[in-house]
Parts: C-alpha cells; sequence; structure tokens
C-alpha cells in the first residue's frame, strides 16, 4: 500500500463510515479495513492521516482509535507478524512525537498505543524511548511535557503489579537511571513555576496536572522495591512532599462538590506515596514520618464531607492505618485522649452515611451497592476507616472496643426513640460492628474470624431479625442488615444462618433494587459455604423455599433498573446448581422459557457482561442437570435455543458466539447417536476460516468441533481436510497450538485409520516444522501427548513407520530428544496416562525398537517411563462446579468466558482397557518377553538405572509376575 492522496482518502473514508449511525454501513467499514491493516505502510499511513489538521477531527480521532486496537492486536507476534518489520520501525519513530503534538483527544489514544507498544518492545527492542521522552523536558512546554509524562505514568504502572522478577528489576533500574533524575529536576522546577505562577488559574491548572503526574510516576517507580536513587534522593523529594498537604490556593478550587479539583488529586497521591513508604520502607522514612503524621492529621480534621474530597481522605486515612500497623509506631497511637479523639474526629464521622450516600442508595442503586458490597469499597471514606479501625485493634485492642461500645449503645438507643427519623444511626451501628467484629475475611466466606467486641448471634436476634422482619423499616437499615448477614454467613451458627434463608428469600420481592439485590447476593454466598465447621448447605434445607425464591426472582427482572440485575440472575444459577436433577418438570419448562425470553432480549443489545454470563451459566447448569441421566430432555432445550442461537450467529453477536458454542457443545457432547439433522446444517458454517480468527472463539469452537467428531466420525470423515487446515492454523500459534493438538487427538481417537491415513506424513511434518521454528515446553507436552495416544490407538508400529517416512531413522532422534528428554515434564493425570501407555506400546508392540537402530533408547526410555511414575503426581480434581466462584474462574475473560457449568470433564481415553498402567507396563514386559525370551531381562540389567529396576520388580510382584523370559 502505497503512502499517497488516492489511499489517503480511501483511509480517510473508511473511518468516517466506521462512525455511520447504520450498523450495517459500520460493520462494512470495519471489513474494509481489516483487509487492508495487514499491508506494508498501513500502519505509517494511518499515523500520517492523524497528524494531517486539515482532516475532520472526527476522523482523526476514529484513526487514532483504530491504530491503538490494531497495535492491541497484532503487534505481539504469535504464529506469523502480520506487520511489516519496517512499519513497525517506523511507527516507533513517528509515534511519540505526533502523540505530543496532537490534540488531547488523539493525545490520549496514541499514548495508550505506545503504552501497548512498550509493554512488548521497551526497553530491549525500542532502547531510545526513555531518552526520546526526556528530551522532550527541555522544551518547557507543558502541553508537551504533560503528554511525556501521561505515557510514562501509562508505561510505568504495570510495575505496580507485575510478578517480581529479575527482568521486571532490570528494567525498572534501566528506566530510573535514564529517567529519576530527570523527573526528580521536573518535579523541583514545576514546584517553583507553581509559586511563580500562585495567581494565574490558567497555568496553575496546567502546573499541577504535571505535578499529580510525576507523583504517580514516583509512586509506580517506587512500588516494587525501593531503588538506590531514590534512597539517596528522599530530601528532594519529601520535604517537597510535606508542604503540598498544607497547601491551600482558592484559585484550584472546584465549585461542584462532587467535581475532584487538582489540588485534592495532588494531596490524595501525596498520601499514596508516603503511605508506601511508611509500609513498606519504613526504617529509611522513619526520620519523615512524625511530620507528615501531623500534617496528614491536620488534613483529615479540616477536610469537609464532600463527596470531592472521598479520595483525599480515604488516602489519608490509609497512610495513618500503614502507621498504626507497624509495631514501633504504636506509642503515636498508645494514647487513650488520642484514640478518642481518632475515634470521635475521624473514625466516627466517616463511618456514617453522608445525605450524598443517600442520595446514592436512591438515585444510582447499583454504584452504591459496588461501593458497598464487601470487598469492592476499597477507595470509600467507609472502607479506609473501617480499616482503620482494624489496625488500631492490633494495638489498643481493648480501648477501641470501649470507646466504640458508648457509641453503639448511644446509636441504637438513638434509633429506638425515633426509628422513622433516627434510621442513619441504626444502619452506622450495624457498620460499626460489622467493622469492629470482623478480625479476617475472605471474599468467599466473609468473615472467617470474629473479635470479642459483640455476641453476633445476640445482635443478630436483638437487632438484625426484627429489621429482616420489619415491614416498616427504612431501606438502607434494612441492606445493612442484610450485609450482617452476608458477613458474617460462615461465623454465625450454622442454624442461625440456615434461617435466614426463608426471611432473605421474601427480601427478594422488595421494590427497592439495592434490597432485594443485597438479599439474593446473601443467598448465593450461603449456598456455596464450604468450610470445616461449616458443611454445606444441602438442597433438602433449600427446598422450602425455592419455589418462593424462584417466583421472587424473576418479579424483580420487572421491577424498573433491575431488568439485568446480575445479583438476582446469579442467584437463579446458584439455586437452580443446588437443586441439580430434583427440580420437578414443570419447573425446568418455566424456567427454560422465561430464560430464553431473557436471552432474546439481551441479544438485542448486550450490555451487561456478569449478567448475560449467568444466563449461559444457569442454561448449561439447567442442561447438565436435568439431561445427563436422560438424554430424552435435551430437545425441550434445542427447540429452545436452537432459534436463538441461530439469531445470534446470523447477526454475528460477537459477545454472545462463544457462549453459544459452549452451550452447543454440551448438548452435543450429552447426544445419543444419531445426533440431531440441525447440528449437521449448522456444521460447514463452523468451518469459516473468518470464525478461526476471533481469538475469543478458538477454545469453544475447537471443542464444538470434537464433539462432532467424537458423536459422529462417520458424518464429518468428509471434512477432514478442512479441519486438517484449522489444525494447521492452529499449531502454527504458540498460544493456540494446544487447540490444534486437541482437534488431532479426537480425530486419532475417534476417527477411522482408512479415514486418516493419507494425511498422518503431512501432519507430522507440519508438527517438526513448527518444532524447529518455535520450540516451546507447552508444544512439547502436547507433542509427547498425541504421539502417545497414535501408538495406542493406532499402533506403536504405524507410529515408527510414518515418522520415520518423513526421514529415515527420524523415530531414533524423537525417542532420544523428545519422550526421553521431555517426559517428566508432563503433568495431569490423564495426560500422565496417556504418555505412559503410548510409551509402554512403543517399548512392547514397536518391533522397531529391538532392532540395531533403535534399541538403544530402549533401556532409557523404559527409565524415563519409570520416574515419571514416581514424581509426584498432579491429583488435584476440580471442586464441584456449583462452589466455584464464577467471576474468578480461569479464562474469564474479555475475549472468552469460559463457562463453569458447561465445562467439558477430561475423558480417559484409555478407562476401559488399562485401568493400572504400572500393571500394564508389567504385563507387557512380560509378553514381550515372551516374543523375545532372554533379551529383554538383559537390555533392563545393563541399560535402565538401579532405583528404576527395583521399581520394575515391584510392579512384576503386583502384578503376580515372577519374572521375565
Amino acid at each position: 500500500m502505497e503512502i499517497n492522496d488516492q489511499n489517503l482518502q480511501a483511509l480517510s473514508s473508511y473511518l468516517q463510515q466506521t462512525l455511520n449511525p447504520s450498523l450495517e454501513a459500520r460493520k462494512q467499514a470495519e471489513k474494509d479495513l481489516a483487509t487492508v491493516e495487514c499491508q506494508q505502510n498501513f500502519p505509517v499511513l494511518l499515523l500520517k492521516l492523524v497528524s494531517f489538521d486539515s482532516v475532520d477531527v472526527a476522523i482523526r480521532v476514529a484513526g487514532a482509535v483504530y491504530f491503538k486496537n490494531m497495535v492491541k492486536r497484532l503487534w505481539r507476534v504469535d504464529s506469523e507478524d502480520k506487520l511489516h518489520a519496517d512499519d513497525r520501525v517506523q511507527v516507533k519513530t513517528l509515534i511519540v512525537d505526533l502523540m505530543l503534538t496532537s490534540p488531547e483527544s488523539i493525545q490520549k489514544q496514541l499514548s495508550d498505543a505506545i503504552t501497548l507498544i512498550g509493554a512488548e518492545d521497551f526497553p530491549e527492542k525500542w532502547t531510545n524511548l526513555i531518552s526520546g521522552m526526556v528530551e522532550q523536558f527541555k522544551t518547557k512546554n507543558f502541553h508537551i511535557i504533560n503528554g511525556v509524562l501521561q505515557t510514562a505514568h501509562s508505561l510505568f504502572k504495570r510495575y505496580r503489579y507485575e510478578m517480581r522478577s529479575d527482568e521486571l528489576f532490570t528494567e525498572i533500574k534501566f528506566v530510573i537511571e535514564n529517567f529519576g533524575e530527570a523527573l526528580t529536576q521536573l518535579f523541583e522546577e514545576t514546584l517553583l513555576l507553581a509559586e511563580q505562577h500562585a495567581s494565574d488559574v490558567n497555568a496553575l491548572k496546567i502546573i499541577f496536572n504535571s505535578l499529580v503526574t510525576i507523583s504517580k510516576c514516583f509512586y509506580s517507580l517506587n512500588y516494587q522495591d525501593l531503588p538506590e536513587f531514590f534512597e539517596d534522593n528522599m530530601a528532594r523529594w519529601f520535604p517537597k512532599f510535606l508542604p503540598l498537604l498544607k497547601l491551600q490556593n482558592k484559585l484550584l478550587f472546584t465549585d461542584d462538590a462532587e467535581e475532584v479539583g487538582l489540588l485534592e488529586m495532588l494531596k490524595s497521591q501525596v498520601c499514596e506515596n508516603v503511605a508506601l513508604y511508611a509500609q513498606k520502607y519504613d526504617e529509611e522514612f522513619a526520620p519523615y514520618l512524625p511530620g507528615f503524621v501531623e500534617a496528614v492529621w491536620e488534613l483529615l480534621l479540616s477536610t469537609s464531607q464532600e463527596v470531592k474530597y472521598d479520595l483525599l481522605v480515604s488516602n489519608a486515612i490509609k497512610f495513618l492505618t500503614s502507621v498504626a500497623e507497624r509495631p514501633q509506631y504504636s506509642e503515636l497511637f498508645g494514647n487513650e485522649e488520642i484514640l478518642e479523639n481518632i475515634c470521635k474526629k475521624v473514625l466516627v464521622p466517616n463511618m456514617k452515611l453522608r445525605e450524598s450516600d443517600v442520595e446514592l442508595f436512591e438515585d444510582n442503586p447499583f454504584q452504591y451497592i459496588r461501593a458497598d458490597v464487601e470487598g469492592s469499597d476499597a477507595e470509600t471514606r467507609r472502607r479506609s476507616a473501617s480499616d482503620f479501625v482494624r489496625a488500631l485493634c492490633k494495638v489498643k485492642e481493648q480501648s477501641i472496643s470501649n470507646i466504640f461500645s458508648s457509641y453503639l449503645g448511644h446509636l441504637i438507643e438513638e434509633y429506638t426513640k425515633d426509628p422513622s427519623h433516627k434510621w442513619i444511626d441504626k444502619e452506622a451501628a450495624i457498620y460499626i460492628v460489622i467493622s469492629l467484629a470482623v478480625k479476617t475475611k475472605t471474599e468467599r466466606h466473609g468473615a472467617t474470624t470474629s473479635s470479642s467486641f459483640i455476641n453476633l448471634s445476640d445482635f443478630y436476634n436483638n437487632q438484625i431479625k426484627t429489621e429482616l422482619t420489619s415491614s416498616t423499616c427504612h431501606p438502607i437499615v434494612k441492606s445493612a442488615a442484610i450485609k450482617y448477614v452476608m458477613t458474617f454467613r460462615s461465623t454465625l451458627p450454622r442454624e442461625v444462618t440456615i434461617s435466614t434463608i426463608p426471611l432473605l428469600s421474601q427480601l427478594i420481592a422488595d421494590k427497592c433494587i439495592v434490597v432485594h439485590s443485597y438479599a439474593a447476593s446473601a443467598i448465593e454466598k450461603i449456598l456455596i459455604i464450604k468450610l470445616p465447621n461449616f458443611q454445606p448447605i444441602t438442597a433438602a434445607e433449600v427446598a422450602a423455599s425455592f419455589e418462593v425464591m424462584l417466583t421472587n426472582l424473576f418479579a424483580s427482572f420487572s421491577v424498573e433498573g433491575s431488568a439485568e440485575n446480575e445479583y438476582l440472575m446469579k442467584l437463579v444459577m446458584r439455586s437452580v446448581s443446588l437443586m441439580k436433577d430434583q427440580l420437578p418438570p414443570a419447573l425446568v419448562q418455566h424456567l427454560i422459557s422465561a430464560l430464553t425470553g431473557k436471552l432474546g432480549e439481551i441479544c438485542k443489545n448486550p450490555s451487561k457482561p456478569h449478567f448475560n454470563h449467568y444466563v449461559f451459566e444457569t442454561f448449561s447448569c439447567l442442561i447438565r442437570g436435568t439431561c445427563a441421566g436422560n438424554p430424552a430432555n435435551i430437545a425441550a432445550f434445542e427447540a429452545a435455543l436452537f432459534p436463538v442461537f441461530q439469531e445470534i450467529l446470523q447477526k454475528d453477536v460477537t459477545e454472545f458466539i462463544p457462549y453459544t458454542f459452549q452451550v452447543l457443545s454440551l448438548m452435543l457432547e450429552l447426544q445419543n447417536k444419531p445426533i440431531p439433522g440441525q447440528y449437521m446444517a449448522l456444521f460447514p458454517f463452523l468451518l469459516s476460516p473468518q470464525l478461526w480468527e476471533r481469538p475469543g472463539s478458538i477454545p469453544p469452537l475447537t471443542r464444538l468441533i470434537q464433539a462432532y467428531i467424537e458423536k459422529t466420525p462417520e458424518g464429518v470423515k468428509d471434512s477432514v481436510n478442512s479441519i486438517l487446515g484449522i489444525f494447521q492454523k492452529l499449531i502454527a500459534s504458540r498460544s493456540n497450538d494446544h487447540y490444534g493438538f486437541y482437534l488431532l487427538n479426537t480425530m486419532i481417537e475417534h476417527m477411522e485409520t482408512t479415514v486418516l491415513q493419507s494425511f498422518l506424513k503431512s501432519v507430522f511434518i507440519l508438527l517438526f516444522q513448527r518444532m524447529q521454528s518455535s520450540k516451546t515446553t507447552k508444544f512439547m507436552k502436547n507433542f509427547i501427548v498425541f504421539m502417545s495416544l497414535f501408538a495406542g490407538k493406532i499402533g506403536a508400529g504405524v507410529l515408527i513407520e510414518t515418522i520415520d517416512s518423513v526421514q529415515a531413522g527420524l523415530f531414533g532422534n524423537v525417542v532420544e530428544k523428545i519422550f526421553i528428554a521431555e517426559l517428566q515434564k508432563i503433568s495431569g493425570e490423564t495426560e500422565q496416562k496417556i504418555a505412559a501407555v503410548g510409551v509402554i506400546k512403543i517399548l512392547t508392540e514397536g518391533p522397531a525398537m529391538l532392532n540395531e537402530n533403535y534399541v538403544k533408547f530402549w533401556a532409557p526410555l523404559l527409565d524415563a517411563l519409570v520416574h515419571m511414575f514416581e514424581e509426584s503426581v498432579d491429583t488435584s480434581t476440580p471442586q464441584d462446579e456449583h462452589f466455584i466462584e464464577i467471576e474468578d474462574t480461569p479464562g474469564y475473560t474479555t475475549a472468552f468466558n469460559q463457562l463453569v457449568f458447561a465445562t467439558k470433564k477430561p475423558l480417559d481415553p484409555f478407562a476401559g482397557t488399562v485401568p493400572n498402567v504400572k500393571q500394564h507396563l508389567a504385563e507387557s514386559l512380560q509378553k514381550l518377553s515372551v516374543r523375545y525370551p532372554g533379551k529383554v531381562q538383559p537390555l533392563i540389567q545393563s541399560g535402565v538405572k538401579p532405583p528404576a529396576i527395583t521399581k520394575i520388580q515391584e510392579y512384576l510382584r503386583a502384578a503376580n509376575i515372577v519374572s521375565l523370559n
């Protein structure tokens, strides 16, 4: 693709069409762009277009967005590099300067693109990135400087969460050596500019924006460990951070009570920075700590309750929490008067609901839930205050308990006098109990140990149960009462927790979104408790409430705002999982109808990913629970789902296509032969190359093709060439090669050898080519499993002959360099068994292994096999799907969302023929010694290591074999 006016005009037209209101026009434009994006010069042409001021800004922004997404998709090389090497060089030459001179809307997109490129190429393949950015500081142009800082922040931010490694520390060291001094000088110079322009509001906004980002970069660069540069230069940073916490400038204040100003952002980041040092580098930070404790304390006392200060207050309290957690600073909080002041002036005010919180509860219930429900309110005042309480309890638990006991009694007394007006006091009382009573907790089980602050059962009976059953209690108090049950579900007596299920089931019908969402969430969390001291809830214990629960769940979907309520749908899923095959047929049919209706609605505009996920999980759970024992039941699901699935595929609802393939796989795997014609009508579509271009479709689509091969090998034998074409594409990819092996293994296991015979040599040639070009541990493990399955199902002799047909004597290299060298890396019970059976077949049923060319490998291969037997085997088994927390399952990503309840169980292809591999080895060796008397025992004695010989003798005795011939 040449860089000329004609191509620029065509590209501009395509981008303009991506903004067209017509879905059809947008999709066509996306296809047009996809056809040209891999042509040489396309990335450079796109950046040229984005750079032209004469082009409409909307088109330039669209181009920048497309460029960023293209980088995300194509910059990382998997199987083949779809970007030309010269384009990669050109992009890195152009993009930084273009980003710095572009309008802010474009600058943000290009900055993100630089971050994505940097994640792959920096620093090894982009060594001049940092030096080029530092050079821009000399321009003194803060539009450019802020662009550089924003890019640096995006680039360095990953240092906060990446695993520690030598490679990571080498990169951070490189960055600090080339960027640390420049950043420090810029910090010092920018502070001077802030003083000089203290009365210029426009200048101040630009300057403080820089200071905020500088402070964020400081945090990222110091997060993993204390770098030598920053340790040596603490005096250039912290004495300047301190006055920033005390700084006041009315020009930087915002009039809006919710709009966070730059000054608040800066103070908040400074608090985060000093909290990091107080927590991780307390010895080095000790000289500065008292001054910051005093400054942060004064900051908290002088900061109002307005929403715009929430993050600042939260981070300020977090700093004090970091200090309180360190035993060496316990004297700072040891005085009873100090503790009383902390509780009275900081903790209690930040634990009580404000008017803004009540408005959030009423106007944006789901945001309220996200801010309040356990584990998700990390940035709120209440959460920080609660954490501070727990930190203080580690130092002075009795004193804190005594102080809060008096507050608690007062709050409950006030509420009792006037429940209709003093309900905020009751909510605060419940929150205080939760804060002080929780000692340890997990996301899965809530509080797992509690303090002696209060008797949890008594508080439930006296203060919580009445609110759950009251018809006049304020919804916020009712929500707090439910949250109490949710928090202490594992620590309350089991009978108390179970007794809440009928009460909560009734509350699911409440018209308040927060109340019915909390009620549903509480039951869902109760149903998955699985602890040594808390036996799982059984279906029998829920049966009496089940129909009421389901009725109320589907009724609440009709409440305005809750049509796609993920908390309700998650409970539908979990309750169906609990009941499994105990669901009455009429109720199953009702669920199919109601869920199909929901699926039809959300297909039109998929906007709630968690809700959508739970809908498909529920279908999967219903199908598995009701059809596994009676495949005839599948017909009802097929009748309901096939029309919707066809619509999803025809309209290309990309969010739902991976789900559709998974549910189709599940239904097909449960089918008895012959499979219905509607599946066969769909099969040719599944082989379409464009479907396999989408990374998110590859895992479920592979499984679906496997299901076809397994269930109807005769029906798909005419498509072997197409399936192998897909295998060839997958095997070339380092990230998808295992899916290629899955297809190949299924074909070997279920198809007639005569169908595959003519393709086998070509398959091995492809595999050897891939091994030579890109050998990875994953590939080698899968290659061994494939060859072992081949030997076990088709025959060791055929395996040897086929490999040697590629190149004479090649099988000897395969045994030595692959089987013997890599066999110990095989993990997983099923994989190890397949490998073992295959190796046994090679040793005892491959005549060529005893000829003069290969006999030297026989004993070392047997030794490697015994060694694999005696190594620790991965015997872990997945826990019951019912207890799996859906969001935490591997594979839950935007590209591919694994359905837990549709997961395919690993199948042992030798389950019926080889129950015990060690016994199978002993018996096979005995048969071999009969065919070749006097040959096997000497081979073992001369070539197998003594420890392995001892084990072989144990296997023979266990199989009642006295000796080998």
